[in-house]
């Protein structure tokens, strides 16, 4: 193990410093979000299969009864999120903006029961943590949504030495994770020490970004007594929470390009998902639901609400206080890497982690002009790769070529955007060649 200064905060190269906004939403304590008197559950909330629907039109439903399942290997369940009745199974607008196969119930607000499986004690074994984790269809709440059962169960051939916690929270307005760090410190530790015990892992780090003393103060002295958790400070910086750039800062090891951190002996996970493997363990509760965080300056009274997924986020906005003006623009996420929408009627799933409303006055709309050749995007890159390059090789159709600058590495953090003094649009001509490399591949 390399980590040897605790006190010096970590970072990477690269990155930027966006106005963080954090304090319109990081005093708010969890409230618990009023049910809606109906809701939209996708059945593809996860990466991998999408899954078949287990219950039809008119059909009374339980919170946590499993709705959707598939055979696949990289597959994560779907279970109902409230009590009440199916009124229709069919396709219904994604926060991703296309439409997906959902069961719309409506709800019982009368009955709160929740549906659970036995709670597996204190000292599980490791492969029933993978079973149960993956029963109640838990996946990665950051927003890559990567099914947990298979993140934290390593293949044949490859070990995990460390579990690092990433409790970075970078992106600006979100605050579910600081406020879940605060709140459910006892939880987060105890679903770490679960994880770790799956992985066969040694230790484990929780990492958190330097504006965010409360929860690195709180955190070290819960773990005082424990000799393999480490809490780390991190240095408040954007993309400080992508996956490999916080190994890199924190254990010096570097993810080979294509790889994954299991190839250094890592595994990192959400503050979210890992209290949610507590609350699998030792409650036997579903992933049915999570805190949202609703901020932005659109927003009348920014909270962070303890939601049951599916919940539209048009009725989040309400209990949030409504709209702050008239001209917004809304996002599922933060505003570097969430998703504009186009309807307050799609619902909350289980990787959204924010509704973030900006008044359009703050949006800037802005005209592209000639690259000065200032070298801001490749300074800025937490990865080390040529944004100007890769835009100039993707607007000339020269996808064999562009292999060759890597643009399946970025991390679409949208840093080089950002800096850019002439607004180039970089990021959309790397996602371009992305999906033109992908088709290719496919044989498309």
């Amino acid at each position: 193990m390399t980590v040897k200064n605790f006190d010096k905060p970590f970072t990477f190269k690269g990155g930027i410093h966006p106005p963080y906004n954090k304090e319109l939403a990081s005093g708010k304590p969890i409230e618990i979000c009023p049910l809606p008197d109906r809701v939209i559950i996708p059945l593809h909330q996860h990466v991998g299969a999408p899954a078949k629907t287990l219950v039809e039109k008119g059909q009374e439903v339980k919170a946590g009864q499993l709705i959707g399942e598939s055979d696949a290997f990289c597959f994560s369940p779907v279970h109902c999120t409230v009590n009440g009745t199916v009124k229709s199974v069919g396709p219904k607008l994604h926060t991703c903006g296309l439409q997906v196969e959902s069961v719309v119930i409506d709800v019982d607000k009368e009955d709160s029961s929740v549906q659970k499986l036995a709670p597996l004690g204190d000292h599980p074994k490791p492969e029933q943590i993978v079973e149960r984790v993956k029963e109640t269809g838990l996946v990665g709440l950051g927003g890559a949504a990567f099914p947990t059962h298979i993140k934290i169960n390593p293949p044949e051939g490859k070990t995990v030495e460390t579990v690092l916690v990433n409790g970075c929270e970078c992106e600006p307005y979100i605050t579910c994770d600081h406020r879940q760090m605060l709140e459910q410190s006892d939880e987060l530790i105890q679903g770490l020490q679960f994880i770790i015990s799956a992985a066969s892992a040694k230790e484990g780090f929780i990492a958190i970004e330097t504006n965010k003393m409360d929860a690195i103060d709180k955190l070290r002295e819960k773990t005082s007594a424990l000799n393999n958790i480490h809490v780390v400070s991190v240095k408040t910086k954007y993309p400080q929470g992508a996956e490999k750039q916080l190994i890199h800062a924190i254990l010096k090891k570097q993810v080979p390009s294509g790889g994954l951190p299991i190839d250094v002996g890592c595994l990192v996970q959400n503050v979210g998902t890992t209290i949610a493997v507590q609350k699998s363990v030792k409650e036997g509760q579903p992933l049915i639901e999570r805190v949202i965080t609703i901020s932005g300056e659109g927003i009348k009274t920014p909270k962070n609400l303890l939601t049951r997924l599916g919940t539209p986020i048009n009725h989040l906005i309400e209990v949030a206080g409504g709209l702050d003006g008239e001209h917004n623009k809304i996002i599922a996420g933060g505003p570097m890497t969430g998703i504009t929408q186009t309807s307050l009627d799609a619902p909350a799933i289980k990787g959204t982690s924010a509704i973030t409303v900006l008044k359009m006055d703050g949006v800037k709309k802005v005209k592209s002009e000639p690259c000065i050749k200032c070298a801001r995007c490749v300074e800025a890159c937490p990865v080390g790769l040529l944004p100007l390059r890769l835009k100039a090789f993707a607007e000339k159709e020269l996808f064999v070529d562009i292999e060759e600058l890597y643009p399946n590495d970025c991390i679409e953090c949208g840093c080089c955007s950002y800096v850019c003094p002439a607004k180039l649009p970089l990021l959309h001509w790397i996602r371009y060649s992305k999906q033109k490399l992908s088709e290719a591949a496919d044989g498309k």
